[in-house]
């Protein structure tokens, strides 16, 4: 699916995103073609701004049409320092250890009981979670639902695959949910990218979304893109 996105409104608003997150003035308004009003001072944080694109959905029927809930791999890792939790057999317990990966073993996973407060509590803790194809066919038994109702069931690692790559892979993954509302909100890039791989995981980004809409493009309201600390960008509207 091509992108709607013109070309030069995501360079222009990408490029006095990073101005800003370096500490620069900013020329600044909400959409490409209006006057600008006023200039923005920027402030350079002492960490890795992640770049957020925001999305509004119009013409959705709650009733009808099939809730956004799908994954995409991204030309570059958005969030390369993501939490992670391997899930995971002796071997993979191992694999992970030497990565510097968190873990749980299944005697770990035993000693939760099924405590929903505990279960909830490692939800809460990490971004995503891999799991061993063994454990995960007895997950359910050993720790409950927890984790699916979190949005966060595990990603499998297969016999024939690698901790290491499946790590690899997951920093990669950006995964869209619509949840309540008409707003999709989903992590991109970060502003120690460059400008080129912003563009592209904006872009890949952008046009799976539309990917999963019944109509598309028609779809979509409005994107915009920001970094933590910074003014929204319209990109789409």
């Amino acid at each position: 699916m091509a992108s709607k996105i013109p070309a030069d409104v995501l360079k222009s608003a990408i490029t006095r995103m990073l101005a800003f997150s370096k500490g620069e003035e900013i020329p600044y308004r909400h959409k490409e073609g209006e006057t600008v009003k006023e200039t923005k001072a920027g402030k350079q944080r002492k960490f890795v701004e992640t770049i957020e694109m925001q999305a509004v959905i119009k013409g959705f029927d709650k009733k009808k049409d099939k809730k956004v809930n799908g994954t995409v791999t991204m030309v570059a890792a958005p969030r390369p320092n993501m939490k992670l939790c391997v899930l995971g057999t002796e071997k993979h317990v191992g694999d992970a250890k030497e990565l510097g990966v968190d873990y749980r073993s299944v005697p770990d996973l035993k000693k939760l009981n099924k405590n929903k407060k505990l279960i909830k509590k490692m939800a809460k803790s990490y971004d995503m979670f891999l799991a061993s194809q063994p454990v995960i066919t007895q997950l359910t038994r050993l720790i409950g639902t927890g984790l699916n109702k979190a949005g966060k069931f595990p990603t499998v690692i297969p016999n024939a695959d690698t901790v290491e790559n499946k790590v690899n892979e997951a920093k990669l993954t950006v995964k869209y949910q619509m949840k309540k509302g008409n707003t999709i909100n989903v992590a991109v890039a970060n502003v120690a990218m460059t400008q080129e791989d912003i563009e592209a995981n904006v872009l890949k980004g952008a046009n799976f979304l539309a990917s999963q809409l019944r109509k598309g493009w028609q779809n979509i309201k409005v994107l915009i893109i920001k970094s933590t600390m910074g003014p929204p960008f319209s990109i789409y509207f």
